[in-house]
């Protein structure tokens, strides 16, 4: 018979919410990966949240001269 599975200690639970929060499973050349979770903002990319609140003279003189002109054109 198979041995009875136990149950994970609270220490062991923390830990692994906090692998999943941190972390995202990809496949990987057939294989499954664990690769860290992009960057975000209020829970939206850092790219779309300096497009929102960034006014032209912080993309001047951060050097994010592409966003100048989408946020001009918008």
């Amino acid at each position: 018979m198979a041995k009875p599975k136990r149950k994970l200690t609270s220490v062991q639970k923390r830990a692994r919410k906090k692998r999943r929060e941190e972390f995202m499973t990809v496949f990987i050349h057939e294989k499954q990966k664990r690769v860290r979770h992009p960057p975000t903002i209020d829970g939206i990319d850092v790219d779309e949240f300096i497009m929102r609140n960034a006014d032209p003279i912080w993309l001047h003189q951060n050097g994010l001269w592409e966003y100048l002109d989408q946020k001009d054109e918008s």
